[in-house]
């Protein structure tokens, strides 16, 4: 279920976005399938750039125009007092095993000490999460809730209050931003790559109509991720109870039915 909803939204992205689908009908004079209210905020004409035909009065720049860069660092391993707090720690493997489109737990954890005293910082939920380096450069998700990350790692937040639409334009640049930026070893994603590469930028009255029709989507997807992985805890929290006899069935039963 969370699949087809993600593939939902990443469609009505393309459609719009990539393909500029209602203007290519206001343009041909058919029915572009929208509200108005909405229809009226496309423009019904595409003319030449340097990326090939875009909308009337869309514009060409930096995904940076319209989002910001945030980094990560690492708190000193041999120092305890930063390590298993009740942050979440997010690095390059994190990212790249996540399977969902949200990631909402970390292997590792650190404390408030930890964060302060070193180069990490908290990252926003709904931020995306791209791995910068090493043989799975490019990954990427979005983040839960609020966490930090290690150095492998940058984020990026909407500057237009839509972190929907954003993490949708990362999705389909990303593979042009990794062949960008070989590096000698690992291809590498440096602040330079999301500064220099040329994308279509969309007004944002027609992010926050994207946004719109697509959050309550995404959230429904990050309700069920979050509820999936309680679930697992739970699961693997009575398992073994339950194979040693030290809990009962029925006793199971009611505990995971106060969870859900």
């Amino acid at each position: 279920m969370s699949e087809t909803l993600e593939a939902m939204a990443r469609a009505l992205f393309k459609s719009w976005f990539v393909d500029f689908d209602p203007v290519r009908a206001k343009a041909e004079g058919r029915d572009p399938g929208l509200p108005e209210p909405l229809a009226d905020l496309f423009p019904a004409r595409l003319v030449d750039s340097e990326l090939g035909e875009i909308p009337e009065g869309w514009g060409i720049g930096s995904i940076l125009d319209q989002a910001r860069l945030l980094s990560g660092g690492t708190p000193k391993t041999d120092v305890p007092a930063y390590w298993d707090g009740a942050i979440p720690w997010a690095s390059a493997k994190d990212v790249s095993q996540c399977s969902e489109a949200f990631l909402v737990g970390t292997e590792r954890t650190i404390t408030t000490r930890g964060l302060e005293e070193s180069a990490t910082q908290i990252i926003p939920a709904l931020s995306t999460v791209v791995v910068a380096r090493g043989a799975t450069t490019g990954r990427m998700a979005l983040l839960g809730r609020d966490m930090a990350m290690n150095q492998t790692c940058y984020a990026l937040t909407t500057t237009t209050e839509t972190p929907f639409a954003l993490n949708c334009r990362l999705r389909h640049e990303m593979d042009a931003l990794v062949h960008a930026a070989h590096g000698s070893v690992f291809d590498t994603i440096t602040t330079k790559t999301f500064s220099t590469a040329n994308v279509v930028l969309v007004p944002p009255p027609l992010l926050r109509a994207f946004e719109g029709q697509t959050a309550p989507i995404l959230q429904r997807v990050l309700r069920s991720t979050v509820e999936s992985r309680a679930l697992a805890a739970l699961r693997d929290a009575l398992l073994p109870r339950l194979i040693s006899g030290q809990l009962r069935v029925t006793d199971a039963e009611r505990i995971a039915g106060r969870a859900t």
